[in-house]
């Protein structure tokens, strides 16, 4: 199947939540594999790009610009509330720390040089926030912490599809993309700030082509 790079980096903090935390240490701790490298699942990516992409629909219905992309967005991802056997052509794997560095921390794991909790304190901070009253006094009982991957941190996924994706469907995915800008727990609070691209499987960056021709066709 054709296949494409999802690459971001943070640039600021951010919690890729796994729903629970650790007795005595944080409220909410972040998804990470056995070696302790923090990863956001692709289910969840998928559904941020679909987000964005329902937000671009809409922006464009306004101008009554949206007709020629709904059918696009469709193929991409899926009808709105379509069940798992109908979910778009595209596939979003786990998004994860590039290959080699992800490679030379396994091995380091296994020789016991480094230990999943090295691993995953050398690449994540704990944060400890607390809700404040109406006369700006902490809340009794609200301080809670989290952990949160650091920014600089880059992570990729692949992006595979089910058949080669047109130049109107690229574009419209980089449009997604773009408008991406946020992940992971509290993003509608500040948190979780990114910087994204897409990578064709030759390694070129080519976010920024097929853009203008989202811009270009918007732009008619």
């Amino acid at each position: 199947m054709p296949a494409y790079k999802l690459q971001f980096d943070l640039r600021s903090a951010a919690t890729f939540g796994r729903g629970d935390g650790v007795a005595g240490l944080v409220d909410e701790e972040v998804e990470h594999d056995a070696d302790g490298l923090p990863f956001l699942r692709g289910r969840t990516l998928k559904g941020l790009l679909a987000e964005e992409c329902a937000n671009i629909l809409y922006a464009l219905e306004v101008q009554q610009r949206a007709d020629q992309w709904r059918q696009t967005a469709y193929r991409l991802f899926g009808w709105p509330g379509s069940t798992i056997a109908d979910t778009g052509m595209l596939r979003v794997s786990d998004a994860r720390l590039p290959d080699s560095l992800r490679a030379a921390v396994k091995m380091a794991v296994r020789n016991g040089e480094l230990s999943a909790d090295e691993v995953l304190e050398s690449l994540t901070a704990i944060r400890r926030q607390t809700s404040m009253n109406e006369y700006g006094a902490p809340e009794r009982g609200s301080l809670r912490s989290l952990r949160v991957v650091l920014p600089g941190t880059m992570f990729e996924a692949t992006l595979e599809f089910a058949a080669e994706p047109d130049a109107q469907t690229l574009a419209l995915l980089v449009a997604c993309i773009l408008a991406w800008r946020r992940a992971g727990t509290g993003r509608n609070r500040g948190r979780g700030r990114l910087q994204a691209r897409l990578i064709d499987s030759d390694g070129v960056d080519i976010t920024e082509r097929y853009f203008r021709v989202f811009a270009g066709e918007v732009g008619r």
